[in-house]
């Protein structure tokens, strides 16, 4: 088996992609040991010490290393565990679930029911032309909610804590969604 390894945006970040699917849908983000505990191969990634996130897409695993830490030296220990994982069929959340995706709260922000048409715009326009984009640096976005013309976005992987994050935010993202629903007015990180 070959695991192909792409750089992302964020240093700290390494994007592998098995040639397989990881998970048929949705993402799944891990930041800590505790979180990565419903997951064999996020377990074993954090294992090795120097992992500080993993981010499971379709096809693809995001790799998060902690500051002060070298790609040239964990690079080899994340392959072996990944090759490890996919060359077993290890299911990939304990307890054989296909997939475990943590369903998008919006953390205490929440939607004007009379904006739900505009809402749906939002959502549209971050499925079908933002999160295509983000994954294929390795990331994820997540709506967390639409208030007073703001909407709240959160990124995930190697967009969470990129730092171009801030411009793909505001000059990727807020510009996108200005053009085409002219009822926001700003994009903030939440």
């Amino acid at each position: 088996m070959f695991i192909e390894t792409e750089t992302t945006p964020n240093p700290a970040t390494l994007k592998f992609l098995p040639g397989e699917v990881v998970m048929t849908t949705g993402t799944r983000e891990f930041t800590s040991d505790e979180e990565a505990a419903v997951s064999p191969l996020a377990q074993g990634l954090f294992a090795l010490g120097d992992v500080t996130g993993v981010l499971f897409g379709r096809d693809f695993v995001a790799v998060t290393i902690a500051p002060g830490s070298e790609w040239s030296d964990a690079k080899p220990q994340v392959l072996a565990v990944l090759l490890d994982h996919f060359v077993t069929q290890t299911p990939l959340f304990a307890g054989g679930v296909a997939d475990f995706a943590v369903p998008d709260d919006n953390d205490g922000v929440d939607d004007d029911p009379a904006d739900a048409d505009i809402v749906d715009q939002i959502k549209d326009l971050i499925e079908t032309r933002v999160r295509p984009a983000v994954a294929n640096d390795g990331g994820d976005i997540i709506y967390r909610g639409f208030r007073d013309g703001v909407v709240f976005l959160r990124m995930q992987g190697a967009c969470s804590g990129c730092p171009s994050s801030t411009a793909t935010l505001k000059n990727g993202i807020e510009a996108l969604l200005k053009h085409y629903v002219p009822e926001v007015n700003e994009v903030r990180a939440a």
